[in-house]
């Protein structure tokens, strides 16, 4: 029987999931949590590179329920899915420590998604695990031997210095690691409500999954759009404006899509009419997930004990992991080699003092 490849990819548990995370990686999960081993990683030691207080760390628990919650909600089959906390499986920084030694500073250094994130989290030089953070996602991903990877855009650059030190380890110790795909998402970015940056939990431009349909209301009445078109009889610009964005990415009546587009060229409709039907399609979008969610959350203990069984389970995994890892560099065989000599030697002597 031929072993089912395996898919790893997952969040830091950093508040609630919003519209982007959807586009940029949830999707594809959903698309492809049958065809693979589904793992999801709840990245909290990702987490501590740019939010490290004790008020951060003590949110961790009830932002690891959210992220498996929203995502459950969103489709993801429980049966199917083995979440784990990142920092509860200590031999994924033996990893990380390991293959730290394959890649160098200056290769790291022009990941530009780093320097962002720096900036986002307002820290003026960039802390070394931030530096470090493609190096440690790698060993999230090679932990369970992973072949595919779903990420947003944002994480692509990640994931190619995971291949990077994947076939580096092969080329070095032997054949150990399958080298990951990553699976880009249909919409790389989605612009935030703000139409000034990408949709982040740190600015607070976002749209949840878990909001209520008055919330959705609400942050669409307020979006971003042409701002050049003060009345609604003057032609607006439908490229680029984050309300049609958003209508081509979640309203599904698509003729409804191509009439409103055609008279905000020709400035026969208001933004607010334009709005109005944006959250009427993305209350659409999200009722399942709502419908869901209310199932999942009358399962009492059901989020913790998905997280629970799936880090136990992952952690087994992990060690198996580790144990080729070591086999296959020689660090096993240079303890056993030590450990023999130190044996023969006690016997030797244990030996003489009986005489």
């Amino acid at each position: 029987m031929t072993e089912r490849r395996r898919m790893l990819t997952g969040d830091r548990p950093t508040g609630k999931m919003h519209l982007g995370h959807y586009v940029g990686s949830i999707a594809n999960r959903i698309r492809l949590q049958q065809q693979y081993e589904s793992f999801f990683i709840i990245a909290d030691l990702h987490m501590l590179t740019t939010a490290n207080t004790v008020e951060d760390i003590a949110k961790i628990a009830e932002n690891a329920r959210h992220l498996v919650l929203d995502t459950l909600s969103a489709g993801i089959d429980p049966d199917n899915a083995t979440y784990y906390l990142q920092s509860a499986i200590p031999e994924i920084c033996e990893l990380n420590t390991l293959f730290q030694n394959l890649v160098t500073v200056p290769r790291l250094e022009r990941v530009p998604s780093l320097k962002d994130m720096a900036k986002a989290s307002y820290k003026d030089e960039m802390p070394y695990g931030l530096l470090g953070y493609p190096v440690l996602q790698a060993a999230d991903i090679m932990c369970v031997r992973s072949h595919v990877c779903p990420v947003g855009k944002d994480n692509a650059a990640h994931v190619e210095i995971t291949r990077e030190i994947a076939r580096r380890f092969n080329h070095l110790y032997g054949e150990v690691f399958p080298v990951v795909e990553l699976i880009k998402a249909d919409v790389p970015t989605l612009m935030g409500t703000d139409g000034q940056a990408k949709m982040s939990k740190s600015i607070g431009n976002v749209i949840n999954l878990s909001d209520s349909p008055a919330q959705v209301r609400k942050h669409v009445m307020g979006m971003y759009t042409d701002p050049n078109r003060v009345r609604a009889d003057i032609p607006g610009t439908v490229e680029g404006n984050p309300v049609f964005v958003y209508h081509q990415t979640f309203n599904d009546d698509k003729a409804q899509v191509e009439d409103l587009e055609q008279r905000y060229r020709a400035g026969k409709v208001g933004d607010v009419e334009v709005k109005e039907k944006l959250a009427e399609a993305i209350n659409r979008f999200l009722e399942p997930m709502r419908e869901r969610r209310a199932k999942y959350e009358e399962s009492s203990g059901l989020v913790d004990q998905l997280i629970v069984e799936g880090t136990e389970r992952t952690r087994k995994e992990v060690q198996a992991t580790v144990f080729a890892v070591r086999k296959a560099m020689g660090l096993t065989a240079a303890y056993n080699q030590i450990r023999r000599k130190a044996e023969r030697a006690a016997k030797k002597t244990a030996g003489t003092t009986a005489h």
